[in-house]
């Protein structure tokens, strides 16, 4: 049994995910088809690259991720599809994969262009369907990389904000928010916790406690704590950061220290 892993903004309320099942299971019926998730917002590659990456390593060697979020379908952007030391990709070249790429040792890279290995016939709207849940069914079953098109040289990579370390202070910024209303931001917990001291976390107006629960901190309060992606988030306890502090993607996000003297 080989594992495919679905990554989508298609949502559930529609038919898509489940036509997408059923061709990887026409073409691979041992497959295991597992969906990491189909609510990334619609278009937004930035938030589909950080879901993978953050989810992609849990998952046994050999697994195919599948990863459509895919606003230039049907336009001349590429069709990928990634090997490396333990994984498969597969998806759009915008960036999707690059996250999880940049943590991985990629070992080959190819276009999809092989209409032998696709769905016919192929919509210019639904290459998830068409082309990506096929190709990742093919994988289950053996088919190498090199027979479903030409070497791809560079896959796109997005643009990811990068925490900037001072003396005597590190900034960054919110780059995802979750169903819960908290804000992952993209300052390196651990890396903030050995500096020493008492970190306090700056946003907006706000300076807030680095705790490591909910419960350090009233309920409707906010707080800052280290999340299970090892970046710190920013919450409230029994509330939603979104609604409670009107925050909102790329703000920026300042941890400095109170040293005791």
């Amino acid at each position: 049994m080989r594992l495919i892993t679905l990554t989508t903004d298609f949502g559930t309320q529609d038919w898509f995910v489940g036509v997408m099942k059923g061709v990887i299971m026409s073409l691979s019926p041992q497959a295991m088809c597992i969906d990491l998730t189909h609510d990334i917002p619609p278009g937004d590659v930035r938030a589909g690259a950080f879901a993978l990456a953050s989810s992609y390593a849990y998952f046994p060697r050999g697994t195919v991720h599948l990863a459509v979020v895919d606003p230039g379908v049907g336009t001349d952007r590429a069709a990928i599809a990634v090997a490396t030391d333990s994984y498969l990709f597969v998806g759009p070249d915008n960036g999707v994969l690059s996250l999880a790429l940049q943590r991985e040792t990629v070992r080959a890279c190819h276009r999809l262009e092989n209409p032998d290995f696709f769905r016919q016939p192929v919509s210019t709207t639904f290459h998830g369907r068409d082309i990506f849940a096929p190709i990742a069914a093919h994988l289950t079953r053996g088919v190498l990389l090199e027979e479903m098109g030409p070497p791809h040289p560079a896959p796109v990579q997005i643009e990811w904000p990068r925490p900037v370390f001072g003396l005597d202070r590190v900034t960054g910024v919110t780059v995802y928010v979750d169903r819960f209303g908290n804000f992952l931001t993209n300052l390196p917990g651990e890396e903030i916790v050995q500096r020493g001291g008492q970190p306090r976390v700056k946003v907006g107006r706000r300076i807030l406690p680095l705790v490591s629960t909910f419960q350090g901190v009233a309920e409707g309060e906010p707080l800052a704590y280290i999340g299970s992606t090892g970046l710190i988030e920013i919450a409230v306890n029994g509330g939603s950061a979104r609604q409670v502090l009107k925050l909102k993607l790329d703000q920026p996000v300042e941890v400095t220290w109170e040293r005791a003297r």
